[in-house]
């Protein structure tokens, strides 16, 4: 399975990520890619093995993506303070593959219906939809 995860800013809900994805799903192929450098550093730094950053990178690996993981701005361009763009809300939403999108209620975008969780809560519930999607 190809799984595939976009975070930003300090990149630190996405090197929890591929903590957690990396521990339970070894045999999985992961690919962090970051908006900014540091995010794509933390994400390297929490164990993934293949990265990149930018734009580019985003378009390229949604391509391939069996999963995309990120918080939920990543398929709204303009999000996170402008670290979205354009061209990569719109890979993500185009990709063929089902999206784990995150409720974060952070940077103008507030997802109605959704409790304000906490990140470890939220992650759990990544596992348990990835679980519902493969097998261990």
């Amino acid at each position: 399975m190809n799984i595939v995860v976009i975070d930003g800013h300090g990149g630190l809900l996405g090197a929890q990520l591929v903590k957690e994805i990396t521990a339970k799903y070894p045999l999985a192929e992961l690919t962090a890619i970051g908006t900014n450098a540091t995010a794509t550093a933390a994400m390297l730094k929490a164990g993934a093995k293949n990265a990149a950053t930018g734009e580019n990178p985003v378009v390229v690996a949604c391509r391939k993506a069996d999963v995309v993981i990120g918080p939920i701005g990543i398929v709204i361009a303009d999000s996170s303070f402008g670290e979205i763009t354009p061209k990569m809300a719109v890979a993500v939403g185009q990709a063929d593959a089902v999206r784990i999108l995150i409720p974060m209620n952070k940077c103008d975008n507030l997802v109605a219906g959704v409790p304000n969780l906490n990140t470890s809560a939220l992650i759990a519930d990544v596992l348990a939809k990835l679980d519902s999607l493969c097998c261990n």
